[in-house]
């Protein structure tokens, strides 16, 4: 009886296996799909030096809370044109001086708070009562409350889903101005419990939530499972990784460590495409690399030793040496491709001859002894600012000038550089909104000096122009005043401009879904693994 019922048992187990392996069998799909990578690792040549976006202008940190924080509009895929973002539409009076927001419905702040006209209000008060010393909004919006040149008279709700702007002038850029990242909208709630913690405790209504922040090492994001956008975004967690190095972060993305990594060196591109297992990304091109020369410093407050400099860089030399042929020599704060561009200006030539006259003639015939700073990490515009800083430094000393070069980790560099510490300073920008004003007025027009102006370089007859452009709706007219402009600073030579980059990323080759944005802000909602 024993033995029957033991083979008895022994025949059911081999039907149940049987059986368990024909449904194991039919689960073949879901267990694909649970094996499809969920996380990105991003890896980036630097930290962040916040995560409250309103509080600087660095692009590390818009890398990140692009992806935690929304605006009221977005810019397209791959470039600036307008688009819905958190408002769904808008509209302008014919005067220009007031405009009329229609905001998006059923969106949360990660905190669980409503979204609406009221969050955007207690930001932009935030904003418009802010400092210098905290907020770069003043050079977006001429100023903070009660300036003189403030932009924004009064914002205020008329219902819970619509916001209205009323403007002191117009402004043109206004609405590309809405869509920077800077002006993503925080959750007033956190804004409250965490207050100068914030930067460190961001909230916004973004695809994804802030999890941690190890410094100079990593920052983690989680899935926003509440995001207003069905199905999106697709990665549960994205972790942005600063990798100094970038020879350190290839090897990182060869051997699985990372995903995805911006700042590749052109002079990698042939091995990169080389692997079937990698692929590259191409930037827009929207930015300028330069050398800063501080104005308010001797010798640099001479126009001349500045003109000097100008003459001293061999710029194409630079290019084919650290950029693959991946740029084009500037000779203007504004790139080629943005309307307004002077491209009727000579570039100074590179004439070490004209250099060393220009020096004798300040007064300076046998050189004199400089700082030069050099950027610690890659930027899209600088891939090594280091090597950089010593092809000048080289060129220099042909003409007298002795450079010791300086450098600091990125957050003092930054700080100190717009002090006005600096004698000379390496340095770029990518633009926020693809006009002009961001470049030439965010950069050099004395409003900005100790924002973005970190040469310190004030012209009188320059800000006139600047604000009328800002003002004037007509792009033609614009075009025609920011042209102008730029012939006042080619003679007055606040900058060497140095190149105007075509920056590479490169990714695994599974990887979906990535755009990279001109403005260097990526949008990680649609990215995916294949």
């Amino acid at each position: 009886m024993k033995k029957k019922n033991l083979l008895l048992t022994l025949v059911f187990m081999l039907i149940l296996s049987i059986g368990l392996a024909g449904c194991s069998g039919s689960e073949t799909g879901n267990d694909k799909e649970s094996s499809v990578q969920k996380e990105l690792v991003f890896g980036r040549g630097g930290d962040s030096t916040s995560l409250d976006p309103i509080t600087t202008t660095e692009g590390e940190t818009f890398k990140v809370t692009k992806n935690i924080f929304e605006t009221l509009i977005n810019y397209g895929e791959q470039d600036t044109t307008l688009q819905p973002g958190l408002a769904t539409e808008w509209k302008a009076s014919d005067d220009a001086l007031t405009f009329t927001l229609t905001l998006r419905e059923g969106v949360k702040f990660h905190d669980g708070t409503d979204f609406n006209a009221d969050a955007v209000v207690k930001n932009f008060e935030r904003w418009m009562n802010g400092d210098a010393d905290k907020f770069p909004y003043y050079t977006m919006f001429g100023g903070f409350k009660g300036d003189e040149g403030h932009v924004i008279k009064e914002i205020k709700a008329l219902d819970e889903k619509t916001v209205e702007f009323t403007l002191n002038r117009p402004q043109a850029p206004f609405l590309k101005n809405l869509a920077m990242s800077p002006f993503g909208i925080a959750s007033p709630a956190a804004l409250e419990e965490h207050g100068d913690n914030f930067s460190k405790n961001p909230v916004g209504t973004g695809p994804f939530k802030f999890v941690e922040w190890k410094e100079n090492d990593r920052i983690v994001l989680e899935k926003n499972k509440d995001y207003w956008m069905e199905g999106y975004p697709k990665l549960d967690k994205v972790i942005f990784k600063a990798i100094p190095e970038n020879s350190a972060r290839l090897n990182a993305l060869k051997t699985g460590e990372i995903d995805l990594m911006d700042g590749v060196n052109p002079s990698d591109l042939a091995q990169i495409e080389g692997d079937s297992n990698l692929q590259t990304f191409e930037r827009p091109s929207m930015n300028v690399g330069y050398l800063g020369l501080t104005a308010t410093r001797p010798p640099f407050d001479n126009k001349l030793v500045r003109q000097a400099l100008n003459h001293a860089i061999d710029k194409q030399a630079i290019i084919d040496a650290f950029y693959g042929g991946l740029a084009q020599p500037a000779k203007n704060p504004l790139p080629p491709a943005l309307e307004g561009y002077n491209d009727d200006i000579e570039a100074y030539p590179y004439d070490l001859e004209k250099a060393k006259a220009l020096l004798a003639e300040a007064g300076f015939a046998d050189g004199f002894e400089m700082e030069l700073w050099a950027m610690p990490v890659p930027r899209p515009y600088m891939p090594d600012g280091m090597k950089v800083a010593e092809v000048i430094q080289s060129s220099f000393a042909e003409i007298g000038v002795k450079a010791e070069i300086v450098t600091y980790d990125w957050g003092t560099y930054l700080d100190k550089a717009s002090k006005g510490e600096a004698d000379a300073f390496l340095l770029g920008w990518t633009g926020d909104n693809g006009d002009a004003d961001n470049f030439i007025h965010t950069l050099l027009d004395k409003d900005s000096i100790g924002s973005n102006n970190y040469t310190y370089y004030s012209n009188d007859e320059l800000h006139e122009i600047l604000i009328e452009a800002q003002t004037n709706a007509d792009q033609e007219v614009r075009n025609k005043l920011y042209k102008e402009a730029q012939e006042i600073i080619h003679e007055d030579a606040p900058w060497v401009p140095l190149v105007h980059s075509t920056p590479l990323l490169a990714g695994k080759s599974n990887l979906k879904g990535f755009l990279p944005h001109p403005t260097g802000s990526d949008n990680l909602t649609k990215v995916e693994f294949e």
